[in-house]
């Protein structure tokens, strides 16, 4: 795959934090940006990843990589972001050569990751029961240089199945009852067995699936939420307790607590004379203390969201030791 931008080349027009725009590449067209206007021939033979200028500022011309695509990707169901992603690679155990079933294939979103996971020998049969969603994303494979590593297909595949058999490393599940596929995906695991996950935005859709697969033998079955928390750390400035004034003062205490306290009896006419000093120098004291300026200490903290994230769905895993 080269490097270069050509002409019919998907480019992802980056032009700051989560302002992400996907244009194919047509001679004398012109993008308009807040940037300014783009014109596409100033982009057909520059390096992916090149600063283009454009009539008010420049963008970042980049790649079709499954990051950036599941950012910038035209949203035709809820997709699947890299928090799920990445785990539902890791505990399918995908890596190259792995042959993997997908249903359904919705934007698109996880089937590019899993692309990338298999590649170079591997394969990728995703299913769709919506016949648009599934021409549009078979486009896309093609487009982006995919093809010969996927096959998508228009197929209900809880109606009718896979309509292959022991062919499977791993499968993923992303139905409104993922529960009537599992005897649909005994069937397309490999004789060796193989992993499964299953995507449900409800718990009790969980349950359900959950109870089929212990049903049906498989093992090893848990439930994971992912929700993804960003921390800001930065230093928070407090003032410093000073332990030695007070260990002072509580010794102070200890020493004249056996001695036996003053009665009305005990005051004499010469006590109003003798205290007013006393009371002036504590006066005189404190007030020396509140107006010098306290000692202060720094601590690096880290501070959470005040808003978190909304629930997306939650990830079932299980594993199948065929006989």
């Amino acid at each position: 795959m080269t490097n270069l931008i050509q002409e019919g080349s998907k480019v992802i027009l980056y032009l700051g934090y989560n302002n992400l725009h996907v244009i194919k590449v047509k001679t004398n067209e012109v993008y308009q940006t807040k940037f300014g206007a783009l014109k596409h021939n100033d982009l057909v033979g520059k390096e992916f990843g090149s600063k283009i200028m454009c009539t008010k500022g420049y963008i970042h011309a980049l790649s079709v990589i499954p990051e950036l695509w599941t950012l910038a990707l035209p949203h035709r169901t809820q997709i699947l972001y890299m928090a799920d992603i990445s785990l539902i690679l890791l505990e399918l155990d995908i890596k190259p050569g792995s042959v993997v079933i997908e249903a359904g294939t919705g934007s698109g979103s996880l089937s590019h990751s899993i692309i990338r996971s298999l590649r170079p020998n591997g394969h990728l049969y995703t299913f769709e029961f919506h016949e648009l969603r599934s021409t549009l994303a078979r486009n896309e494979f093609e487009e982006h240089g995919l093809s010969q590593f996927v096959t998508a297909q228009h197929r209900d595949v809880l109606e009718k199945g896979f309509e292959h058999e022991n062919i499977a490393d791993a499968v993923f599940l992303d139905l409104p009852a993922p529960w009537n596929a599992i005897e649909h995906v005994m069937k397309v695991l490999k004789k060796s067995g193989g992993r499964l996950c299953t995507f449900s935005p409800c718990i009790e859709q969980v349950q359900r699936t959950c109870q089929r697969l212990s049903t049906n033998g498989f093992e090893e079955i848990s439930t994971v939420e992912c929700l993804r928390r960003v921390h800001e750390f930065r230093y928070q400035h407090r003032s410093k307790i000073n332990f030695t004034a007070d260990q002072k003062q509580k010794a102070k205490i200890d020493t004249h607590s056996n001695k036996r306290e003053p009665n009305d009896d005990d005051v004499d006419e010469n006590d109003d004379e003798e205290k007013t000093p006393n009371k002036k120098r504590k006066n005189d004291s404190e007030t020396t203390a509140k107006n010098q300026p306290r000692e202060t200490e720094s601590m690096l903290t880290a501070i959470g969201p005040l808003v978190m994230p909304g629930h997306t769905g939650y990830l079932t895993f299980a594993y199948l030791k065929q006989n």
